[in-house]
């Protein structure tokens, strides 16, 4: 596994540095000649659009597809969502993240977790989607 170094988050919407050499699980320090530009994290999630929040999962049925409870997710409520896409949806005004799949005339939302069934959403039920997970975000340290 490989990751790309960005830097320590600043606050104010900073630019970090990102580095162009990526570390093999090792602790090598990240030298100043390695800079290749400065990114900001909510140009790079995109945060401040108007059409994209934040929210904060509460569960363990999705840790299949890599968000664990307590994880923060980027949400944009100007994508369509798609067969497969991960979503933030109220389903009969119970907010929940699932992912979608349509089948024909039918819609299944799905957990990432075999100990949830499937939820096949009914006539009777009332769907709304609030938009496409595209990130997750993870602390990793202690809190």
């Amino acid at each position: 596994m490989s990751i790309t170094i960005l830097g320590q988050i600043s606050a104010g919407g900073a630019k970090l540095p990102l580095y162009s050499f990526r570390v093999p699980a090792g602790f090598p320090s990240p030298a100043a000649d390695h800079i290749e530009k400065h990114i900001s994290l909510d140009e790079l999630f995109d945060i401040r659009a108007p059409h994209v929040y934040v929210a904060k999962i509460e569960g363990d049925s999705m840790q299949g597809a890599g968000i664990f409870s307590g994880d923060l997710v980027i949400v944009d409520r100007s994508l369509y969502a798609e067969h497969g896409d991960i979503v933030i949806a109220a389903l009969n005004a119970e907010p929940v993240c699932k992912r979608l799949h349509m089948r024909e005339n039918s819609c299944i939302l799905t957990s990432e977790n075999s100990k949830f069934p499937p939820r096949h959403v009914m006539e009777s039920d009332e769907l709304v989607i609030w938009g496409v997970v595209k990130y997750s975000v993870r602390a990793h340290g202690k809190s």
